[in-house]
């Protein structure tokens, strides 16, 4: 995970050393944005207790979504967004379980480098986070006899990323965003630290 993460950081440092020549501000302020992005969610233990010798962990799967943005100046925004990601609990008793994984969000958007062709940005921000287990997961934790079932909880995320403008209205994005998931299970639970790595298009209007 960590390889991946350094990666994408290496590949938005390169875009923005390329697109730092200014232009025109590509961010305006009374603007709006609408992105769709894919790429990978890396996850991490979902119970604090091993359940019959093992600890469940959301998996690293895939994630994509629609982020819509509203950019009050050149360097301010803010932005909604929904995402999904088709996972599943790995590590439980019985084999793998589905997990389907919903987040929305609410973030502020900073933008440091709002006249060169590739935008650097920070963004942060809370939102909601829903887990849906088609089963739930089933065995002992010490000598008790558990059924463990999905919750929701809020989240917390920051990230850092690139836009670069291919023309005027439209764009390439690339990001890197860590998120905290308060909870995604109903007993033993505990927080997730999990990162986020997309890349995606968007049409500025």
């Amino acid at each position: 995970m960590r390889t991946k993460a350094i990666m994408v950081g290496l590949t938005m440092l390169g875009a923005l050393l390329v697109g730092i020549v200014p232009a025109a501000a590509q961010i305006q302020g009374g603007r709006s944005e609408l992105h769709l992005y894919a790429g990978e969610l890396f996850g991490g233990d979902l119970t604090d207790k091993s359940v019959s010798g093992r600890k469940p962990k959301l998996d690293d799967d895939v994630t994509y979504g629609i982020r819509y943005g509203y950019d009050f100046s050149d360097a301010w925004g803010f932005e909604v967004s929904a995402g999904y990601s088709p996972n599943s609990a790995t590590n439980a008793p019985g084999g793998d379980i589905n997990l389907n994984l919903t987040t929305v969000d609410l973030d502020a958007v900073w933008h440091f480098t709002p006249k060169a062709r590739t935008v650097g940005y920070l963004t942060f921000g809370a939102g909601y986070a829903i887990a849906s287990l088609d089963d739930p997961i089933r065995g002992t934790v010490g000598v008790q006899t558990v059924s463990i079932g999905d919750d929701s909880g809020f989240s917390l995320n920051a990230g850092v990323g690139a836009k670069f403008f291919a023309t005027k209205d439209f764009l390439i994005r690339v990001e890197a965003r860590y998120r905290y998931l308060d909870s995604l299970v109903d007993r033993f639970n505990t927080s997730l630290n999990t990162v986020e790595t997309t890349a995606g298009v968007g049409w500025a209007f």
